[in-house]
Order: C-alpha cells, then sequence, then structure tokens
C-alpha cells in the first residue's frame, strides 16, 4: 500500500463492487523513470513469462565480486520497479544478486493487473530465478514489502515454494486484507459507516496471516515502522503470532512506509542476518 489520500480512496471504494479489490490494491505506473545503469548498476534486462503466458519484465542485478546470495524482491502496490529499485540497489554492492520484476500491467510488463494474475506472475518470477543457470537456487531470499509481501506470503504457502527458498522478509506489510480496508474506511468521517459492509467485498481467503504459519522451518523475518502511518504497526506484531520459529521481528522507533532500509544501521542489520541465514545449512532442512 502506499500513502494515498483518503478522499481518493472513497473514489476508489464507490467502484468496488464492479472491480473488486482491483483498483483499491494496485495503482500501476507504465514508464520507466530510471534504469539501473542511471544509478551505476550492471544489470540484465529481463523479460520471462507468467504462468499463463503474459509476458513480464524485470532487472537482474547481479553482485559485485562472489554473490552471498540471491534476493528476489517483491515490490509494493504503486509505480513500478523504477522508482522501488530505491530498495534495494544497495545490495548488490554488498555481494547479494537482485531481482526485481513488474506484475502484469506495471511497467514493461504486459496485461492488467489483478489478484489472481499476479500471484501467477510471482510464482513465476521465482521459479525463472530458479532456473537461471548462475546462481545458486538454494540460496534465494524473498523480500516483499507491503502488498507483494502480502502476495508473496500467501503465493509461496500455496505452491509449496515456501520449502525452496531460504528466508522470507516482509517490510510493511498487512496481515490481512479485510482488516486493512476496514481501518482505511474507518479512519475516514466519510467511509466510516461503510468500512465493514464495503470490507466484505474484499476477499478474506488470501490473507497473509494464515498463510504465515505454513513456513515452518523457513526463517522469517518482519520489518516494520511503529510510525507507519499506512500500513499500522500492529499488522507486523500480528503477523509475527501468526508465524513458526525460526521469526524475528524488528520494530523500527522511527520511518515512514517502507523505509526503513533507508537507514544505513538497518542495511549492516539486514546483511548480517542474511549471512548467518545462509550460512547455516542446517537452518532450511
Amino acid at each position: 500500500m502506499t500513502g494515498t489520500r483518503l478522499p481518493l480512496l472513497f473514489i476508489i471504494f464507490l467502484s468496488i463492487s464492479l472491480n473488486g479489490c482491483t483498483g483499491l490494491f494496485f495503482q500501476p505506473m507504465k514508464p520507466l523513470v530510471r534504469t539501473p545503469g542511471d544509478i551505476n548498476l550492471n544489470y540484465q534486462d529481463i523479460h520471462f513469462t507468467s504462468q499463463d503466458g503474459t509476458n513480464l519484465h524485470g532487472w537482474f542485478l547481479p553482485a559485485e565480486g562472489k554473490a552471498h546470495g540471491t534476493i528476489l524482491q517483491l515490490h509494493g502496490n504503486a509505480e513500478n520497479i523504477s522508482t522501488h529499485i530505491g530498495s534495494v540497489h544497495w545490495l548488490p554492492p554488498r555481494g547479494f544478486n537482485v531481482f526485481l520484476f513488474d506484475y502484469r500491467g506495471y511497467g514493461q510488463s504486459a496485461g492488467n493487473v489483478d489478484l489472481p494474475g499476479a500471484f501467477q506472475d510471482i510464482e513465476a518470477a521465482l521459479q525463472w530465478l530458479k532456473n537461471k543457470p548462475d546462481i545458486d537456487p538454494n540460496r534465494i531470499v524473498v523480500l516483499g514489502q507491503s502488498l507483494g509481501g502480502a502476495m508473496g506470503t500467501y503465493v509461496f504457502a500455496n505452491t509449496g515454494q515456501s520449502k525452496i527458498i531460504r528466508a522470507l522478509i516482509l517490510d510493511s506489510v498487512f496481515s490481512d486484507y479485510q482488516q486493512i480496508v476496514r481501518e482505511k474506511l474507518g479512519s475516514f468521517w466519510l467511509t466510516w459507516p461503510l468500512q465493514y459492509p464495503l470490507s466484505w467485498l474484499v476477499t478474506g481467503k488470501y490473507s497473509p496471516a494464515e498463510a504465515i504459519s505454513q513456513y515452518n522451518t523457513t526463517p522469517v523475518l518482519i520489518i516494520h515502522s511503529k510510525n507507519d502511518t499506512v500500513i499500522p504497526a500492529h499488522h507486523a506484531t500480528q503477523l509475527f503470532a501468526h508465524a513458526t520459529p525460526p521469526k524475528e521481528l524488528w520494530l523500527m522507533p522511527e520511518g515512514r512506509h517502507i523505509a526503513a532500509l533507508n537507514q544505513p544501521e538497518t542495511r549492516n542489520r539486514l546483511v548480517n542476518y542474511l549471512l548467518q541465514i545462509l550460512d547455516n545449512p542446517t537452518q532450511h532442512e
């Protein structure tokens, strides 16, 4: 989710009965505002297909030097990879490959986005990464941010792929679709009376809080700002309560939505966490 203004949300909710949750949860942008080359990063321009044949686009950023592992980024609901690269551009210099891609309807990816389609795209992205011959498929970590984390948690738990990723990192992720809808509606006087009837139009079928309990031995790290005004921090504590060990919760004292990784100390802490996970061969057995 992004910091969408509530009057705009009200307009979106008026059309929710016709469009499901697509207009609420997805706000794609087509133009790419920059490439990795513009910020002095080596990259490969990647085109691959989703499970239903939809053409998708992404960037593979190779690690500088020998790679410790590979990070699959699942970005949030707005804009596209050309802006969300801001969360991961620092990882290749620290020794990590990064694969970031756009769901259908975003950036240079074809089609129109909806939840079932985006689920297929996420599954296809991990499969593409596993099949890439120059990476170690046993050292893939998922970084899901906001909506991307909510979707990825469900997808990997329900396709068996949770068993093949080395860790699931959730940054600023909500715990339940219906709950976040009710909270957004309830925070604005004009939509407050509609919070329950309209939230019932959003499916609760794909709840991240339910899916996260299926990760079993896969390490889960939840990062969230205590001051997040887009997705309140209690969503992080709810996810953490449903997760099974090994798990960690980092509640950051400062920062905006999806801003924790802008801080050098958080980046250092995350690198140490990743090295510990990746260098422990028994962690994921």
